[in-house]
């Protein structure tokens, strides 16, 4: 196959649709914002995107079917706005296997008439996250202010050493393309996929693209990781180990 395969499975027309990235990244918040979307307002697969930039390997389904490896565009009707959506399991192996796959997505967004992106996705803490917050970056100093208004926070100098793959792209290449795009990044442990996080994003776009969704599978999610966050917890509060039984162990 050529290093990039695209195959067109359906033509809708959308209105002056909005990009909306969430590929795999820090607590896998991009990535359930995104499928929780899919999931809510039943998103009509549109494009898939093949690429040697993937790891080698076919996903099976429910029922022992295996398709190669690949990244999906949903069209998704709101009340507020046109999404097209993108999501996967996989982010490219290489730096300029990052920088091809995310033009071709910009070309495919670009096709159905986007001129708006928002990259999701996760900004680690290092430690358990009480109050989630979700930081922002944009390509045009002139989208700070509707984001500021959405309780989006952009601190000076963070996220440190900056927004890597395609997140960090769909702004860079974006502004060179004309896109007023924007990274919102929800703060998480960075060691738990976090649905709490991806609800703290999705409140976000829920604002300024003006559309209401339901939270109540994620919510479901949030439980389940609850309780391993309490076990970590716990972990955390124990009993300190004396010095004598702190031994490497090879």
């Amino acid at each position: 196959m050529d290093d990039i395969e695209i195959d067109e499975v359906a033509a809708p027309e959308l209105d002056d649709p909005v990009l909306i990235e969430g590929l795999p990244g820090v607590g896998h918040v991009g990535k359930l914002a995104a499928e929780h979307l899919l999931e809510e307002f039943d998103g009509e697969l549109v494009r898939r995107v093949y690429t040697t930039e993937f790891p080698p390997q076919v996903d099976v389904d429910g029922d022992g079917v295996a398709e190669l490896t690949c990244a999906e565009f949903h069209a998704v009707e709101t009340d507020g706005a046109d999404l097209l959506v993108l999501t996967g399991d996989h982010q490219a192996g290489s730096n300029k296997g990052h920088y091809t796959l995310t033009t071709t997505f910009l070309d495919v967004a670009e096709e159905f008439g986007a001129t708006r992106a928002y990259a999701l996705g996760g900004v680690p803490t290092g430690e358990l996250v009480e109050k989630y917050t979700v930081l922002g970056a944009v390509s045009d100093g002139d989208l700070v202010e509707e984001l500021a208004d959405a309780a989006v926070e952009f601190r000076p100098d963070e996220p440190a050493g900056g927004i890597v793959g395609v997140s960090g792209l769909v702004l860079g290449l974006g502004e060179r393309r004309g896109f007023d795009a924007a990274c919102l990044m929800g703060e998480t442990s960075g060691y738990l996929v976090d649905p709490k996080s991806a609800r703290a994003v999705l409140e976000v776009l829920e604002e300024v693209l003006d559309f209401a969704v339901d939270y109540e599978s994620l919510e479901d999610r949030a439980e389940e990781m609850e309780e391993v966050v309490g076990k970590i917890r716990e972990m955390q509060d124990g009993p300190a180990v004396p010095d004598d039984d702190l031994r490497y162990i090879g």
